[in-house]
């Protein structure tokens, strides 16, 4: 059978978990507030692609229409991608190209879907350098202490969350530059948080 991305294989592994625990599946809106997407269109084309690849078939029409065809994969492999860079100064643009992928370890992954690059120096005190790849597991809360991939009115930015005061307070790791408070008059999310950060030693 074909190989799954990390994306593909999240889904389908949640698909089994809920199965596990119900005699029914997850809907398209849980399997999308699971990985933390605010709309459902991202979550039907990884249903679509599990079910061209073999993993599942669907019912049309029915909303727990899914069933699984073959057991779920084996621990292995994962097909990551890479999606594009995020800047670890000042917010910058949100991430939307696919620059390549990269093969890493499943049991290494921590839940991790895909890769951004770095850019800045805003993090450089807490070992994430510019160039570096960050592993981000897709989430939408985080725990004071966190780095995360956040948005901010539109841009997205890496930092360390910090709740406190009715604010939200993304903090650099260089203490030459400010943190930016975030209020309720902004539009605020979080995409992920980081669980591995990659390095080349030889360029």
């Amino acid at each position: 059978m074909e190989e799954l991305t990390a994306r593909q294989r999240q889904v389908l592994d949640y698909i089994v978990s809920f199965l596990g625990s119900n005699d029914y599946p997850p809907t398209l809106r849980q399997i999308s507030g699971e990985m933390g997407t605010s709309g459902t269109v991202s979550t039907l084309r990884i249903l679509e692609a599990l079910e061209r690849k073999g993993y599942i078939s669907r019912e049309a029409g029915a909303s727990r229409g899914i069933q699984l065809k073959v057991p779920a994969p084996r621990a292995g492999v994962l097909k990551i991608p890479i999606v594009g860079a995020i800047n670890a100064g000042r917010p910058d643009l949100p991430f939307e190209e696919i620059e390549g992928y990269c093969r890493f370890e499943e049991e290494r992954a921590h839940g991790g879907t895909f890769f951004l690059r770095v850019r800045g120096d805003s993090m450089i005190e807490d070992a994430i350098l510019d160039g570096d790849l960050v592993l981000v597991r897709p989430q939408a809360t985080a725990q004071n202490g966190d780095i995360v991939v956040a948005m901010v009115d539109g841009e997205v930015t890496l930092k360390r969350y910090y709740f406190e005061d009715g604010h939200v307070r993304l903090q650099p790791a260089n203490r030459n530059m400010e943190p930016i408070l975030v209020t309720s008059s902004h539009d605020f999310v979080i995409s992920g948080k980081v669980v591995k950060v990659l390095r080349d030693i030889e360029h």
